[in-house]
């Protein structure tokens, strides 16, 4: 591994707040390119980087994946230039791949209900835990690793909570009743999942493990498992086709664009407009079904 990747994740981790995750990624990436080059990726010019494009196009690589590569290595090099290790930058040049726009995947506001409903009939105290977990990313739109690591703190207001999301910025997201009840039945039994020896935790879902919360994975198999409980594919649900359901259903309700950058905690409003593409079919269909017009043969 080059010293200068290593200063380079350094200055990701310490001044940009790059999470874990996204440090393994670009150094992933980093080494794809090295193990590319055999030499240290520093060096690599403007026509080493397109042999590199084209390996990974020869390669059938997903665009989305090639372009996510691409961009860990313009960050790569400006940092190296910006920091006078390189008189170029050698990805100045170069081309990103073209990428569709898929529109984002979403449950219907009744296979939600069921969903809901499913894991409200879960028995005991794991029910509790489980409607808490659901009602609560549907409520607020969170990401997973957000939901999961939720400290109890963030509950204790009485109309809204606070989010510490990506790159460590707060964002403050109203809670419905029907959430807020629900987290506060969970919160009766909550210090069950507390493990021993400990006695007391500052998650707001603790579990055993290093990080002393739910895992991603743990809440995953869990909304696969009431998925199936409520009659739908488990391939059609995740953390994150809920995160998109709850983006939906509110602009379909009348929420404004900018209001839901701010719930979702996107920095650019042009993530969040890709909402308003699923709502053009829907409107589209409509017209198709319902206007009186639409039947009408000219």
């Amino acid at each position: 591994m080059s010293p200068h990747v290593e200063t380079f994740l350094e200055m990701m981790a310490a001044e940009r707040g790059a999470s874990p995750r996204t440090l393994d990624a670009y150094r992933r990436d980093l080494d794809d390119l090295a193990g590319f080059l055999k030499s240290d990726v520093a060096k690599a010019d403007a026509a080493a980087l397109r042999r590199y494009l084209d390996h990974m196009k020869r390669a059938a690589m997903a665009p989305r994946t090639a372009a996510r590569r691409l961009s860990c290595l313009r960050q790569f090099f400006k940092f190296l230039y910006a920091e006078g290790q390189r008189a170029d930058d050698p990805t100045a040049s170069l081309d990103s791949p073209r990428l569709g726009r898929p529109l984002p995947k979403y449950l219907s506001e009744e296979e939600v209900e069921r969903l809901l409903a499913a894991a409200r009939a879960i028995e005991g105290i794991a029910g509790m835990r489980a409607s808490a977990l659901l009602e609560l990313l549907y409520a607020t739109g969170l990401r997973v690793s957000e939901l999961v690591s939720l400290p109890l703190a963030a509950v204790r207001g009485k109309a809204a909570m606070i989010v510490r999301g990506k790159g460590n910025k707060e964002r403050m997201i109203p809670i419905g009743e029907t959430a807020r009840a629900a987290i506060a039945a969970y919160l009766d039994v909550r210090e069950a999942f507390i493990p021993p020896p400990a006695k007391a935790s500052a998650r707001l879902f603790p579990a055993r493990g290093r990080a002393g919360h739910m895992t991603r994975a743990g809440f995953s198999v869990l909304l696969k498992n009431i998925a199936v409980t409520a009659g739908l594919s488990p391939a059609r649900v995740s953390p994150h086709v809920l995160r998109h359901s709850f983006a939906t259903h509110l602009l379909a309700h009348g929420a404004d664009l900018r209001s839901l950058q701010q719930m979702l905690g996107h920095a650019d409003i042009s993530t969040t407009q890709i909402y308003t593409h699923v709502l053009d079919e829907r409107l589209k269909s409509l017209v198709h079904s319902s206007h009186p017009l639409a039947k009408t043969k000219l």
